[in-house]
C-alpha cells in the first residue's frame, strides 16, 4: 500500500536526464571504488540521448546545454588506471551510431570533443582496449559527411595539417588481428569517399601519402613470403598449399582494397595510388621478366611475379594498370640485338600512367610501320617513355632485350623455357592481358588474341606470327615421354585449346604428329587404369564429372585462378604410390582425354578414332567394357 504512494520515475524524462547529468558532473575522481557507479551514469545518459533523438528533441537540447560530451572527455582524463576507457568508448560508439538527427551529429563533431577522445593518450597494453578504440573510430567515420569532416580537421592558415581520425587509425593498419585491419580499411574508405578539397590536399601530402607506399611495401613483403613458402624444403606439399592459400588470400584482400580506392572519383588520389602501384610493384616485377631473370634484386622470383601480375589484371578494371602491363608484354616479343633507337627520340614526360597507350600511338605516327625495324623502334620508344615516367630509366644501361642468350627475350623466352611453371605462367599472363576488356585497342591489335578473329584482322599482330611455335611447345609438353606430372599436362592442354579456339587454324604436319602422339599417350594411360580396382566406376565418374570438365574447358583466363602456378612451382617430389593419388591421377587423365576429344573435333585435319577403337592401340585388346554406356554418359 505504501509503495503505491511512492512516485514512479520516468527514466527517459527530461527531468531524470538532468538529474543523471548533474550526478556525473559531481564526479571528481574515477577509481575502482566508484567505477561501476560512473559506468551506470554513462550508460543511462547514452540510453536517454538515443531515446530523445527519436522522441524528445528537448533532451538533446539539454545535452548540448550541459555540454555532456565535455563531461565524457573529463571522465576519460580523470579515469586513471580504473579501466574505464573501453566501456566509455563503447558507450560513445553506441550513441554516435544511433543518433540520426543531422543537427545532433553536427554538434557531436563540433567543439573538438570527438578529436579530444581520439587524441587521448591510451595505454594499449595488448588488452581489449584496441578493438574498442578502433571500433569507435570506425563508427565516427561512418557518420562523417562532406559537411562534417571539416569539423575533425586541424587547420593552420587555411591548410589542413592533421586529421586525428585518420592519423590515429593508420597506427593500427598493420595490426595482427584481421578484424582490426578490416575496420581501419573501412574507415579510410569512408574518409576518401567524403573528403573535401582541403582533406584531399592533406591526404596527398608527403606525410599522409606515406600510407600508400607503406601499403605497397607490405604487399611486396607478402609476395616475398610466398617465395619463401615455395622454396621451403622442410614442409610437405599439403602444408605448403595451405600456407600459400592463406598468404595469397591476404594479397588478394590488398588488391581489392586498392581497387576500392581507385574506384573513388578523385584524380589526385587515383594518380597517387596508381603511381605507387606501378613504381613499387608492377615495374619491378616487369623488369624481372623483361630482363629474363629468375628473380630480381629484391629476391622476388619470376613465378611469383607472374602470379601477382595475373591476379592484379583480374582484379583491377581500370585501363591504367592494364595498359602498363600490356605494353610491357609487347616488348617481350621483340627479338634481341636491335639498336635502341629510342635514345634519339624527344623525351616528353608522360603525365598519366595510361600514357603508355598514348605513347604507343605517338610512336606509330612517328615512323613508317612498313619500314623494317619500325616496330622495334616503336616498342623501345614506348618502353623508354614508360621508364622515364616512373623514374626507373637508370635501371637500364642498354635495351632490356639486348644481349640475351636466348633466341627471344622477356616473357617470350619464358614460354620456351624448360621450366614448365615459367612457361605456363607467361602464357597465363599473356592470355589475361589479351582478355582484358580495358586493354587499349591498339595494344589489343598487336597482341591479337580474343579481339582478333580472322586472318585479315591479324595483320600487324605482334604475337600471331608466333602462335604456331607456342602450339608446338605445348604439344611437346603433352607428348613428352616419360609423361610430366598430371597438373602440368592439365593446364598445358587448357592453353592449347584456348589457342585453337582463338585462331581457328589447322595444325602443321609436325604439330599434327605431336597431337596424335599426345592423344595416343593419353589413351594408353587411360588403358592402364582399366586393370585397377576402380575399373567399374569409370563410367559413373565420367557421368558425374563431365559437367565440371566442360566448365573447366570453357573457363576464361579472367576467371581462371593463377594459383596453379604457385602449386606447380612448389611441387618438387609429387606424391606417388598412394591409392588416393593414383585414383586422382586417373580421373585427371580422363579429363585430359575428354579435352583432347574436343580439341580433335575442332581440327578438321585430324580424324578422331571411334571410341571402340580407343583401346585397340598397338594390337592390344582391353578388358570387356560397355563402351556404349560410356558414350551415353558423356552425351
Amino acid at each position: 500500500m505504501w509503495r503505491s504512494l511512492w512516485p514512479t520515475i520516468d527514466r527517459f524524462s527530461l527531468h531524470h536526464f538532468r538529474y543523471i547529468v548533474n550526478q556525473l558532473r559531481e564526479i571528481r575522481v574515477v577509481d575502482k571504488r566508484n567505477r561501476e557507479v560512473v559506468l551506470d551514469l554513462l550508460q543511462s545518459i547514452v540510453e536517454i540521448v538515443t531515446y530523445g533523438d527519436r522522441h524528445d528533441p528537448a533532451i538533446f537540447e539539454c545535452f548540448m546545454e550541459f555540454q555532456v560530451l565535455a563531461e565524457f572527455v573529463r571522465i576519460l582524463k580523470i579515469g586513471g588506471n580504473s579501466g574505464i576507457e573501453a566501456p566509455l568508448l563503447q558507450y560513445l560508439s553506441i550513441m554516435i551510431q544511433n543518433v540520426e538527427n543531422e543537427h545532433a551529429i553536427y554538434y557531436c563533431f563540433s567543439n573538438g570533443y570527438i578529436n579530444s577522445v581520439i587524441s587521448h593518450h591510451y595505454e594499449f597494453d595488448g588488452g581489449d582496449l584496441i578493438p574498442y578504440y578502433v571500433s569507435f573510430l570506425r563508427t565516427v567515420s561512418g557518420k562523417i559527411g562532406r559537411d562534417t569532416i571539416c569539423l575533425l580537421v586541424k587547420v593552420h592558415q587555411d591548410t589542413a595539417i592533421s586529421l586525428p581520425l585518420y592519423d590515429e587509425a593508420l597506427k593500427f593498419a598493420n595490426h595482427g588481428e584481421k578484424m582490426i585491419q578490416i575496420a581501419v580499411r573501412a574507415l579510410t574508405l569512408n574518409i576518401y569517399n567524403v573528403a573535401d578539397e582541403m582533406v584531399y590536399q592533406f591526404l596527398t601530402t608527403p606525410t599522409a601519402s606515406a600510407y600508400f607506399s607503406s601499403l605497397i611495401l607490405n604487399l611486396k613483403n607478402k609476395c616475398l613470403h610466398v617465395d619463401a613458402i615455395i622454396n621451403g624444403v622442410k614442409e610437405s606439399f599439403h602444408e605448403k598449399k595451405r600456407d600459400l592459400l592463406s598468404e595469397t588470400d591476404r594479397i588478394l584482400d590488398d588488391f581489392y582494397y586498392l581497387k576500392d580506392i581507385l574506384c573513388i572519383p578523385e584524380q589526385r588520389l587515383n594518380k597517387l595510388v596508381t603511381e605507387n602501384i606501378v613504381n613499387m610493384l608492377i615495374l619491378p616485377m616487369l623488369l624481372t621478366l623483361l630482363n629474363n631473370r629468375l628473380s630480381n634484386d629484391t629476391g622476388l622470383s619470376a613465378i611469383t611475379c607472374l602470379y601477382v601480375l595475373c591476379r592484379l589484371l583480374q582484379v583491377f578494371d581500370g585501363t591504367n594498370l592494364v595498359n602498363v602491363i600490356g605494353s610491357a608484354v609487347l616488348f617481350s616479343f621483340m627479338p634481341p640485338n636491335v639498336t635502341d633507337a629510342a635514345e634519339s627520340v624527344v623525351s616528353a614526360r608522360l603525365e598519366q600512367v595510361n600514357g603508355l597507350a598514348v605513347c604507343y600511338q605517338e610512336g606509330e605516327e612517328m615512323v613508317d610501320l612498313q619500314h623494317e625495324g619500325a616496330e622495334n623502334f616503336m616498342m623501345n620508344y614506348v618502353l623508354k617513355h614508360s621508364l622515364e615516367f616512373t623514374e626507373l630509366s637508370s635501371c637500364f644501361d642498354s635495351s632490356p632485350l639486348e644481349n640475351s642468350e636466348n633466341e627471344w627475350g622477356g616473357i617470350f623466352s619464358c614460354i620456351f623455357s624448360r621450366n614448365h611453371s615459367l612457361m605456363l605462367g607467361s602464357l597465363m599472363l599473356l592470355f589475361t592481358v589479351a582478355d582484358s576488356k580495358d586493354l587499349h585497342y591498339q595494344l589489343a591489335a598487336k597482341i591479337g588474341f580474343s579481339q582478333v578473329k580472322t586472318a585479315s584482322e591479324m595483320i600487324g599482330s605482334t604475337v600471331a606470327g608466333h602462335i604456331q611455335k607456342i602450339v608446338n611447345q605445348l604439344l611437346k609438353v603433352l607428348a613428352s615421354e616419360p609423361p610430366l606430372s598430371v597438373p602440368i599436362l592439365l593446364h598445358a592442354a587448357w592453353f592449347l585449346r584456348k589457342l585453337l579456339v582463338f585462331l581457328d587454324q589447322k595444325l602443321e604436319d609436325n604439330d599434327c604428329h605431336l597431337f596424335k602422339t599426345s592423344y595416343e599417350v593419353s589413351c594408353g594411360h587411360l588403358y592402364e587404369e582399366f586393370d585397377r580396382c576402380w575399373f567399374d566406376h569409370i563410367p559413373d565418374v565420367l557421368k558425374s564429372e563431365w559437367a565440371n570438365c566442360k566448365t573447366a574447358l570453357e573457363e576464361s583466363s579472367q576467371s581462371k585462378d593463377p594459383f596453379f602456378l604457385l602449386e606447380l612451382a612448389s611441387i618438387q617430389n609429387p606424391p606417388s604410390g598412394s591409392m588416393a593419388f593414383l585414383l586422382l591421377s586417373s580421373f585427371l587423365l580422363l579429363f585430359i582425354f575428354l579435352l583432347f576429344y574436343l580439341c580433335c573435333l575442332l581440327l578438321k585435319s585430324i580424324v578422331l578414332p571411334p571410341a571402340s577403337f580407343l583401346f585397340n592401340i598397338s594390337g592390344n585388346t582391353g578388358p570387356a567394357f560397355d563402351w556404349q554406356r560410356m558414350v551415353d554418359c558423356v552425351k
